[in-house]
């Protein structure tokens, strides 16, 4: 297989991406990990670190239809997927299509909708399909589900079931940029404007072909049991009321692929697993009350206490 190519595609959706969001590249490299999987990404930060705007100059480079949803505790599960409604005119019932019928969806502040509107995207999310009025209507690929949060705000909120957790292919954050990147962007050009000069890094061909190649990567043996002695550790930890699913081992398995692809490789090196560990899984467990670690601190304990194959 050519790496090459999925190279050149990191360095062309960083460099695009890093004209908006600077200092970023890691979290940016995750998210082109999540559209080849292909896998939906949640990402959960403090106001104003640039989640929207990151995602909103993602969705350029990838080019095809996107559309933001703007989650309130109102937003109906029909305002998402869309209504039939009676035309006068022809004298007859149309569908009228929502805004998940697109290839990026950007769900702003998913937390804020209600559970009955928040399970309207389990079905989009898994099976890329909507149903409605015993109908089913497919989604056009590539579709990809990039969905925001705000984890300190809680008034208002209504946390995401583990069901559409699991569904996130990952759970990214941003954090500050450092002082001197900060001073730069105080500098620079306003960031709309820069995200609407932002060109499509790649066609809807050449992704497919990326997608469908990642699958060739090798994964060796060693490296498998690597990956499911993290599945089975968060499985039998005391600390975790819920291990990871099997969803999330095939996500960590296909997230190390794509990783070595786009370093250049056509095999997987145990870092590339441990590179996509915390993003990956999680999101996918949950701590017992009363423990002093979160999530994240738990699967990189872990990831220091199992034993890391050599060749």
């Amino acid at each position: 297989m050519d790496t090459s190519l999925f190279v050149s595609f990191r360095e062309r959706l960083v460099e695009n991406c890093g004209k908006v969001i600077l200092g970023k590249e890691k979290a940016i490299e995750h998210i082109g990990v999540c559209l080849l999987a292909p896998g939906h990404v949640l990402l959960e930060d403090l106001p104003g670190t640039g989640k929207t705007m990151l995602l909103r100059a993602f969705a350029k480079c990838i080019g095809g239809e996107f559309r933001r949803i703007q989650f309130t505790p109102d937003i109906l599960p029909s305002d998402l997927t869309g209504i039939h409604f009676y035309n006068q005119k022809r004298g007859e019932f149309e569908f009228r299509q929502g805004p998940l019928f697109a290839n990026v969806v950007l769900a702003d502040e998913i937390n804020r909708a209600v559970p009955r509107s928040q399970s309207a995207l389990l079905e989009v999310m898994e099976e890329r399909q909507i149903s409605i009025d015993g109908k089913t209507y497919p989604l056009a690929e590539p579709y990809i589900v990039m969905a925001t949060q705000n984890p300190i705000e809680s008034y208002g909120t209504f946390p995401l079931p583990e069901a559409q957790l699991d569904r996130f292919f990952m759970k990214l954050s941003l954090g500050y940029m450092t002082l001197e990147q900060e001073k730069e962007v105080l500098r620079r050009a306003e960031t709309r404007d820069i995200i609407e000069t932002l060109k499509p890094i790649v066609t809807q061909e050449e992704l497919a072909k990326l997608r469908k190649e990642s699958r060739n990567v090798a994964v060796n043996d060693e490296v498998t049991d690597y990956i499911m002695s993290i599945i089975t550790a968060t499985r039998e930890n005391d600390r975790l009321a819920c291990g990871v699913s099997t969803r999330g081992s095939i996500a960590l398995y296909r997230a190390a692929q794509i990783t070595a692809a786009m370093a250049g490789r056509d095999y997987v090196l145990p870092e590339d697993v441990k590179d996509n560990a915390i993003p990956v899984l999680a999101h996918r467990v949950n701590v017992v009350s009363g423990s002093h670690l979160d999530a994240a601190d738990l699967i990189r304990g872990l990831l220091e206490e199992l034993p890391v194959p050599v060749e």
